[in-house]
Formats: structure tokens, sequence, C-alpha cells
């Protein structure tokens, strides 16, 4: 029996150290590699920076009331800076598509000159106070970061009124015309790119360069003369047909910007 129980043992031994033999050295398993950052553009965002702009607008003088020309269309101009805010909301779809709704405001000192000649040549100061947008833009991802658009909509500006003076018989007279507000559509384009592209590590902050030029109707604006030495002519207004450019740089925070990477799990 004693014997027995030996060799029972002895087998045992023998089979578990073949069965380790057969079954070697576990297998190195390679970590997987890091997820590249998912980007999202869907979600909301506010922005605010300023740039330059200029206007240009045709003028010329008419009756009124009546609207009967008394001169040709003469081109008036003015240049200057603004700053600028706004906000919008996008959508992401299609891969690298975006398209969204936005809007924004304008305020600064674009200012120029407009003149009368048909009366003496006389010429005064009008600026660009405040313009205001709200439109649509579409864009295509050229990068996960980078994002090129078009865009356009409603725009509505405020313009101050001139004074100007001329020489009349025995002295001076002015002639002064009201401030007004004009309606009209823009169209532009940009690009905005999150700031990872320069190196700084700001997650959700953007920056955004954008053109954009703003078409308004005509206005005939009635002249007032103030009668210091017999007064002027009556009955005449200078009219406004103006046309505005802007090239902006603005800062823009995006509340959802999804720019993180996946930590992967072992």
């Amino acid at each position: 029996m004693k014997k027995l129980v030996i060799a029972l043992t002895a087998v045992a031994a023998f089979t578990g150290s073949a069965v380790a033999a057969d079954l070697g050295a576990r297998p190195y398993a390679k970590a997987p590699a890091p997820v590249a950052p998912l980007y999202n553009w869907t979600g909301f965002y506010i922005f605010g920076g300023g740039g330059g702009g200029l206007w240009s607008a045709d003028s010329n003088v008419q009756t009124f009331p009546g609207g009967v020309a008394l001169s040709r269309d003469q081109r008036h101009g003015g240049s200057g800076w603004f700053g600028t805010v706004g906000g919008g909301y996008d959508v992401q779809f299609a891969g690298r598509w975006v398209a969204g709704i936005f809007g924004d405001a304008q305020f600064g000192d674009i200012r120029g000159s407009v003149s009368d000649p048909f009366f003496l040549g006389s010429e005064g100061r009008m600026k660009l106070e405040t313009s205001y947008a709200a439109g649509v833009r579409l864009g295509y991802l050229v990068a996960p970061n980078v994002l090129s658009y078009v865009n356009a909509g409603y725009s509505g500006s405020e313009w101050s009124g001139t004074t100007q003076s001329f020489n009349v018989p025995g002295g001076i007279d002015v002639a002064t015309t009201p401030s007004f507000d004009r309606n009209g559509w823009f169209i532009g384009g940009g690009v905005e790119n999150n700031l990872d592209l320069f190196g700084i590590s700001a997650p959700g902050w953007f920056m955004k360069t954008e053109y954009r030029s703003a078409f308004y109707d005509r206005i005939a604006l009635p002249t007032t003369f103030t009668p210091a030495f017999g007064g002027g002519p009556t009955g005449t207004a200078i009219t406004f047909k103006p046309w505005t450019q802007t090239i902006s740089t603005s800062l823009v925070y995006r509340f959802n910007w999804g720019g993180a990477p996946i930590q992967a799990k072992y």
C-alpha cells in the first residue's frame, strides 16, 4: 500500500511539470495607440475683436420733395476702425461640413466726406456710427480644427448727419442734413481656427479673420439752411447710397469644444 501511494505521488508530480512546460510564458500584449482628439464644432460660441473698414457712396442733389435730379452722381468715401462683438450657433454635419446662424454688432469711427456740388461745392463730414447683422454661414473643415466659411444675411447701419458751410454774398451759410438709418444685406467669408494651431494650449479658444461687404439702399437727406446772410437755396436734398467693406479679427470662445483626447484604457 505504501509503495502504491509513493507511485501515484510521483506520477502526479511528473504530469504537473509537463503541463506547465506545455503552457509556456504568457504572451506580451502591446498597449493600443492613443486615440486622436475628437473635434466637435456643434454648439454655441461668442466672440469679440476689431478691425478696419471703409465706405463709399454715390451721391447727388435732387429736389425735395419731388426727387428730380439736379446733379449727376459723385462718389464719396471714408475709412477708419471699428470694434465688434457677437455670438452664434453651429452644427457639424456630413463629416466636415459646418452650418450655423449668428448675430453681431460693429461700432467705431469710420468717417469721410460728402459734398453738395450743385451749390457752391460745400462739403461736410459723415460717419458710420454703428452697424449690425444677422445671418447664416456655411463652412468646410480643411483640417479638424480649421474652418473655412462664407456667410450672408441682413445688415443695418446708423449714420451721422452732416454740417456743410459755403460762401454766399455777404458771408457764410450753413447747411445741415439729419442723421439716418439704412437697411441692406451683406456677403462675406473667412477662416476660423483653434489656437492650438499656433502652439497655444487653450481648449475652446479660437481666432477668426473675416471680410464682409454690405450694400444699402439710397436715401434722400433734406438740406436745412441757416439763413445767416439771407439763406441758401431751399427745397433740395442730398442723396446717399452707401457700400461698406470691413476686415476684422476676433477671439472666439466655443462653449462645448470637444478637443480633449480620449484616454485609452488598458
